[in-house]
């Protein structure tokens, strides 16, 4: 069909390629791709809502486990290494894990953090607001979920320019800015594991009031994480719990500078703010693709999978469904309902920091409204080069400038 999907630098310079999407649902919504990549196996495109679903919810025939989730080849001694997070897992392991981690995600254990979130998006604006300008991803979108996740895991804030380095490394491994190869990104993935061994240990020792503790504690059997399982999860949250919140705000932002309308639609009726986080998420989709492996033969709309073929879920693809969602190319903060799967397509895999996103992003903008309500473009907004992550690495902002709130450290 003369359609590239996957080459990374188009995203960096394109953006998502809608058009390609939107000709593949209609044309071929189950699609047979050569990858570009030399020595890459084809895989099957699924575009359409439906079908992506129907694949996350099938983890019997479409596993995460058996070369992972990821869409790069990984090499054995790495699957082998991944296939321990439970991102890369399949029910009843999957399920197990999950039930351990369940506990520290619920709403009303999230609603607590909802007066430190605050804190932290309010100091990050006083850092810059006298400034009357800054860079939104790093001054602001980048740091104010790492931020809140050193608070869930019990880490250290002197550790927060560290870990914002590994996250960067993890997610951007096809961006030279960020990485320069996928060993780099294994190594990283080493020193995060080492890290959470040293806070179990820390947080045996020395109990705290976070999500780390709680994730040690055995639970109703007497039943325990092991230090491998915790610190898989640690590097999982590392990517999962902050890149949703980081490229979704700033994503987001972007969205509102390309469509002012909405910022003062937003302005004007600040009870839209229950809408606007799952419209950004539909609309941005910080989480591009997911790779699943068919486990036996089986058809997605008709056509025939085999056992072994490599099968990629396309979430931003699936938000963008014309069967699905009214006007799927206009970005209405008000749209309700709204079924949009940026979290996941459901099944075993569903976002398990859904909740905390959510909160995440309405505090943010409704803080910006309140301390930056003329922002606005300085620049232009340049991409990240990654096929799997839908985010801004750069983003020049200008506003009028102001005072801190206040001088006190929150953070």
């Amino acid at each position: 069909m003369g359609i590239d999907i996957i080459t990374p630098e188009l995203y960096e310079t394109r953006g998502f390629p809608d058009d390609d999407f939107r000709r593949l649902r209609r044309e071929s919504p189950i699609h047979w791709y050569e990858d570009p990549a030399q020595g890459a196996p084809g895989f099957w495109a699924v575009t359409r809502y439906d079908d992506v679903v129907h694949v996350s919810r099938h983890p019997e025939l479409f596993s995460s486990h058996a070369r992972t989730s990821m869409f790069t080849e990984l090499a054995e001694d790495d699957i082998a290494l991944y296939q321990l997070m439970m991102l890369f897992m399949d029910p009843p392991q999957h399920t197990r894990q999950r039930m351990f981690v369940n506990r520290g995600f619920t709403p009303r254990m999230i609603k607590q953090l909802e007066e430190h979130i605050r804190e932290v998006a309010h100091r990050l604006i006083d850092e810059v607001v006298t400034r009357g300008e800054c860079c939104f991803v790093r001054d602001i979108a980048a740091p104010f979920p790492l931020y809140v996740i050193c608070e869930l895991i019990g880490a250290p804030m002197e550790d927060r320019e560290k870990i914002f380095e590994w996250s960067n490394a993890l997610v951007g491994a096809d961006d030279p800015d960020y990485s320069t190869s996928p060993e780099d990104a294994r190594e990283v993935s080493i020193q995060v594991l080492e890290y959470a061994h040293k806070l179990a240990a820390h947080r045996r020792e020395h109990p705290g009031d976070d999500i780390a503790t709680s994730l040690l504690e055995p639970d109703s059997d007497g039943k325990r994480l092991s230090s491998d399982e915790f610190a898989m999860f640690i590097l999982l949250l590392l990517i999962a719990g902050n890149e949703t919140t980081r490229n979704g705000a700033s994503g987001g932002m972007l969205a509102f500078f390309q469509h002012p309308d909405q910022w003062q639609r937003l302005a004007g009726n600040r009870a839209l703010l229950r809408t606007t986080a799952d419209e950004i998420v539909r609309w941005v989709s910080p989480v591009n693709l997911f790779r699943r492996t068919a486990l036996k033969d089986t058809e997605i709309r008709g056509q025939r999978i085999h056992a072994g073929d490599k099968v990629v879920i396309f979430y931003s693809s699936a938000n963008r469904d014309e069967d699905i969602f009214a006007d799927p190319y206009t970005f209405d903060i008000g749209r309700d309902p709204n079924p949009h799967i940026g979290f996941g397509g459901g099944g075993p895999h569903f976002c398990l920091g859904t909740h905390l996103a959510r909160l995440e992003l309405n505090v943010l903008f409704e803080l910006l409204l309140d301390r930056m309500p003329d922002i606005r473009p300085a620049g232009e907004a340049r991409r990240l080069r990654s096929n799997f992550i839908n985010g801004i690495k750069e983003m020049p902002v200008r506003f009028a400038p102001s005072e801190p709130l206040s001088r006190t450290c929150f953070i």
